[in-house]
């Protein structure tokens, strides 16, 4: 019966080996992983501007997009989802604490040209955002109707 020594010392290697293997690995001269470019669209504020994004629209996934596009831009969301009604037509940036300024960078990533300023004390954010159904990523090419592809299409769907 091997000893707890021997073990441990065996156990040690292996750990050894499978470092030397991903170092190795690493450092092989494989194909480097794809560089992130920063995200850079206009003027942003220098201090933490925090939105929240509502889907007024009523098209699936408008405020999640969104969401993820003002996130890649620098902008803290701090809530994302419905908004009470999904009626509207078109787009609007909502200042809420009496910084315009902050309110028209959001809009101005978003490519949204309605901005208003509409304080609301009782908010802990700084800009609200009411997307219409006209919304689109500004970073995603246009589609004729804006219909999204069928899910079963797959060359549509690699051509976004």
């Amino acid at each position: 019966m091997a000893s707890s020594g021997s073990r441990i010392a065996g156990s040690l290697v292996l750990v050894a080996i499978a470092v030397g293997v991903g170092i190795s690995v690493v450092g092989s001269g494989a194909a480097p992983l794809p560089v992130v470019e920063d995200v850079q669209r206009g003027a942003m504020p220098t201090t933490r501007v925090r939105v929240e994004v509502l889907n007024a629209g009523g098209v699936a996934g408008l405020a999640r997009d969104a969401t993820e596009y003002l996130r890649d831009s620098g902008f803290d969301v701090v809530d994302f989802g419905n908004a009470a009604d999904f009626d509207a037509d078109s787009s609007i940036v909502l200042d809420r604490v009496g910084q315009f300024e902050n309110a028209r960078a959001v809009a101005d990533v978003l490519g949204i040209n309605n901005v208003r300023s509409q304080p609301d004390s009782n908010l802990y954010l700084d800009v609200s955002v009411l997307l219409g159904s006209d919304w689109r990523r500004p970073d995603l090419p246009e589609t004729e109707g804006h219909e999204k592809p069928a899910w079963w299409d797959p060359r549509a769907w690699l051509a976004r």
